[in-house]
């Protein structure tokens, strides 16, 4: 629960950002942002610069494009997939989800994510994580299982899978944050919140 009147915005869309909030007791609003991600990636990839300075830039670009009253706390996220060097973003079509789970099979990737805090049009304070996740030498049943249960509701996620549900059987090893894995760092961003007395400390 807060403790002043500062009014917390999360500037997603994703739904496991909101349960992951709330779940911690957070009260917020959302408001998404409709930034366009796909010309920043393109933008910085070709500067040569990594995914954790592109998730950054997004994370701090989706919360200062929210026009919010000044006092309000704005929290900005994003993740990409790292394999080998390569960036990828959410699937678009299942056969591109299944193309996508065929290279990730028996290889480890890394899941590079940024949440940040936007104040008065300033961001005072950022985080960027980094989780490596192995998968599994699964089989081709249990792929094709796995996409006929799983839908067209894993196209919104940036690795095709919900690790915090069936997903999780796609995997063997996973190294990092159990938040920061579902794309949001909960621990340092509550760590900031009661720094600046939004909520209880």
């Amino acid at each position: 629960m807060t403790t002043t009147n500062t009014k917390i915005i999360l500037a997603s869309a994703s739904c496991i950002r909101r349960q992951i909030l709330k779940g911690a007791g957070i009260d917020f609003t959302v408001s998404p942002s409709n930034i366009d991600e796909d010309k920043v990636k393109r933008e910085y990839i070709s500067l040569g610069r990594g995914a954790s300075d592109i998730v950054l830039k997004l994370a701090s670009d989706k919360a200062l494009a929210i026009g919010a009253d000044l006092d309000d706390l704005i929290i900005g996220a994003d993740q990409v997939l790292e394999l080998k060097d390569e960036i990828f973003d959410k699937p678009r079509t299942m056969t591109e989800l299944k193309t996508r789970l065929l290279l990730l099979r028996g290889q480890e990737h890394r899941l590079v994510g940024a949440v940040c805090l936007v104040q008065n049009g300033v961001v005072l304070w950022h985080y960027a994580s980094i989780c490596k996740l192995t998968m599994r030498n699964f089989s081709d049943r249990f792929l094709q299982n796995y996409l006929k249960q799983q839908g067209k509701s894993v196209l919104s996620c940036v690795g095709g899978y919900k690790f915090e549900a069936y997903g999780a059987q796609l995997f063997e090893k996973c190294e990092g944050d159990y938040t920061s894995v579902l794309g949001l760092s909960l621990l340092p961003l509550l760590k900031q919140l009661r720094l600046r007395g939004a909520i209880l400390s």
